[in-house]
């Protein structure tokens, strides 16, 4: 965590302090796990705020900082620190609501917007934010390999999106991170369809897509079968293109790379197969203490890629009246090439 907070005083420059709102971003540095707190961070000290409800979980949890139980409006509170601390001029960031901001400005702080500021230091991950994705991602294999069985003709997408769900609760997962999608036939060409009391029939391909979690970090999955049947051809044409997507983006990556060419390698396989149309979000985002975080893996957003980055890489084919078809697996950047961290098999399975 020390580092964590050298990372952000790196900032201070024309600031006496640094406002942390975001509650993902006050569980990066303090280990909270509530959901209501912000921090300010001086250069000397280290403030976390809560209310009344999480005094005694925020005793246990936070450790090095100074805890204060808040009793009035949050704008008055962080006036009445700044105050007591000496400072005027506070950094923020950037995802504050106006009326936050507004009423900080009447109490006379002079403030300094930060974008994406702590979000780009969490986009590199730590050894033991490494071990805790790399565990959200066996819970969630684990939970797919014990409903995979039950994934046939009859089934209905609802009922095995329950099933996963029970099975990411078994495996230790205190919440799940996202609506599992399941998306069989017709479904599977919306790229977030949710599940329906549609049941899969022969010839459908069924999109998957789910995740664990583990201490407060996540993981994120879409593996795509084919259910047996008949008049399948370009389906397996769609998987194979998918899949041929998937192997080069991963081979293209590397610490140094700009994002943009990974995106570039998966949306040139699509292209060349003549679905440039049918693939039309990007082909990876960071996860970690979210789902959808930095660096963003697409066309139109540069990042310039660092070691130990996660990040996912799902390429896609979607065309309506037939099915889609989505292969995503996580990485973990190395500083020559990547290691997927997912271990399912990618290869199509027909069942």
């Amino acid at each position: 965590m020390n580092s964590r907070l050298a990372g952000i005083r790196t900032s201070f420059k024309g600031i006496d302090g640094f406002l942390v709102t975001d509650i993902n971003n006050v569980r990066y540095f303090t280990g909270f796990s509530g959901s209501s707190g912000f921090l300010l961070i001086t250069r000397t000290a280290n403030f976390f705020v809560t209310d009344f409800r999480y005094k005694e979980q925020a005793g246990c949890e936070v450790k090095g900082w100074d805890i204060v139980i808040e009793k009035e409006k949050r704008a008055k509170t962080v006036s009445a620190l700044a105050k007591k601390l000496g400072i005027k001029k506070v950094g923020f960031e950037s995802s504050v609501s106006y009326g936050f901001f507004d009423a900080l400005s009447k109490k006379g702080i002079v403030l300094k917007p930060f974008k994406d500021f702590i979000e780009r230091l969490r986009a590199v991950k730590e050894e033991r934010e490494k071990a805790l994705i790399k565990e959200a991602v066996r819970r969630a294999e684990s939970a797919f390999l014990a409903v995979k069985p039950y994934i046939r003709t009859g089934a209905k997408e609802k009922r095995l999106a329950v099933m996963l769900e029970e099975n990411l609760k078994r495996e230790g997962c205190k919440c799940v991170p996202f609506d599992i999608i399941i998306a069989s036939g017709r479904n599977s060409s919306m790229p977030h369809a949710r599940p329906s009391e549609k049941k899969l029939e022969a010839g459908d391909l069924v999109v998957i897509d789910w995740g664990g979690e583990a201490g407060g970090y996540f993981s994120d999955m879409t593996r795509t079968l084919l259910i047996r049947g008949s008049d399948t051809w370009e389906k397996r044409k769609i998987y194979k293109t998918v899949l041929e997507a998937n192997r080069k983006a991963v081979s293209a990556i590397s610490a140094g790379i700009d994002s943009r060419e990974i995106d570039n390698s998966a949306r040139d396989v699509i292209k060349q197969a003549g679905y440039a149309g049918c693939f039309g979000h990007g082909t990876g985002h960071g996860v970690g203490l979210q789902v959808h975080e930095s660096p963003y893996i697409t066309w139109n957003r540069k990042e310039t890629i660092k070691e130990n980055m996660v990040f996912t890489v799902e390429p896609g084919i979607y065309v309506p009246g037939t099915g889609g078809v989505r292969i995503e697996d996580m990485v973990l950047v190395r500083p020559k090439g990547a290691e997927v961290l997912t271990k399912l098999p990618r290869e199509l399975e027909v069942i």
